[in-house]
């Protein structure tokens, strides 16, 4: 396999470009892609037998399984990330190993787990979007990582295409 063809399994939907601006048409599209997320993973999961999901979306890659628990894993850190900036001036976030985490026990799990997490997940994360002001969406926060400086509407958009990312992982699997 070539590595265009590799990059394109790996990348969907393509790699996330942040917009120059930020629409209030687009933020609120994001905040819909978040909040549908949930049941859209459902839907491209609910008939997938354990062989199937316990398939590679790419050679190489994570098992659909996998993508479903990193999800909910990344997520959680997204909500913790929106809620530190909220609530602390520009703080430091903690960074994981997402592929380390997608090798530990809890990875290997039945998915409805994590997909009630982020059913649950999501209701919180939607409720806290849908409140925030013009001042809220301007806050950041810092990743020790790259030393980046992230306003919450920027991370907004990452989130979502994050979401539709890893949903095109698991509809992209031919079986």
């Amino acid at each position: 396999m070539s590595t265009a063809e590799l990059d394109a399994l790996r990348f969907p939907i393509g790699k996330f470009t942040p917009p120059s601006s930020y629409t209030e048409q687009q933020m609120q599209q994001w905040i819909a892609d978040i909040k549908e997320l949930p049941a859209k993973l459902r839907v491209a999961t609910m008939s997938l037998s354990e062989a199937q999901l316990d398939t590679p979306y790419r050679p190489g890659g994570w098992t659909i399984r996998q993508v479903v628990h990193h999800v909910s894993d990344s997520h959680i850190n997204a909500l913790v990330r929106f809620k530190l900036a909220l609530t602390e001036d520009n703080p430091t976030i903690k960074p994981y190993e997402e592929a380390d985490w997608a090798l530990l026990a809890d990875s290997k799990l039945p998915i409805e787990p994590s997909l009630q997490l982020i059913d649950a997940l999501h209701n919180k994360w939607v409720a806290l979007l849908e409140s925030l002001n013009e001042e809220q969406w301007d806050r950041t926060f810092v990743h020790p990582e790259s030393g980046a400086t992230t306003p919450l509407r920027r991370n907004l958009g990452m989130y979502a295409w994050h979401g539709n990312h890893h949903l095109a992982h698991i509809t992209g699997v031919k079986f």
